[in-house]
């Protein structure tokens, strides 16, 4: 009975396997914006100005599509676990491409492989985005999540007009 079924079973992987190829002309990469060295600092600088009106010392990271930190301050006597929640909730962002509160969220709502993955399910990351294209993120730690927010949203807001306008 094994004999008889080996030889379909290696058919229908070979066929599977030969049918995911890339259609006639299609391109084999594609380009994709990435976050600048000036472009991480100018989000930084919009976050420390943020945060600063707003009285609310925090840890500030800025890192790329993929996760990698690309600019960080943060502010004196700052907690020690501060520095560390931000590039978590920065990672999240950008590799989630959307707002570390939703993970957040759905964490909460049960969802707690976002957890297990390895994602930061608090609020306080940010997308940085070019029009629509997320090219990095921000992710801000302090001591109140809502001051966490409004430094993020703040900075990604400032980035995205200041992209568009070059």
């Amino acid at each position: 009975m094994m004999k008889k079924f080996l030889p379909a079973l290696t058919i229908a992987v070979i066929t599977t396997w030969v049918n995911v190829a890339p259609a006639a002309g299609a391109p084999l990469a594609r380009s994709v914006s990435t976050l600048s060295r000036a472009g991480a600092q100018f989000a930084l600088q919009a976050a420390m100005r943020s945060a600063t009106q707003l009285n609310a010392p925090c840890a500030i990271a800025i890192v790329d599509r993929s996760g990698g930190l690309m600019a960080f301050d943060r502010f004196d006597n700052v907690r020690a676990g501060s520095p560390d929640l931000a590039l978590g909730k920065a990672r999240t962002s950008a590799l989630l491409e959307r707002p570390s509160e939703e993970t957040e969220d759905n964490t909460n709502k049960g969802r707690t492989a976002f957890v297990t993955a390895g994602f930061m399910a608090l609020r306080g990351g940010m997308p940085l985005k070019v029009g629509d294209t997320v090219v990095g993120a921000i992710g801000v730690a302090g001591v109140k999540k809502e001051n966490d927010v409004r430094v993020a949203t703040d900075a990604a807001l400032a980035f995205s007009k200041e992209a568009v306008e070059h």
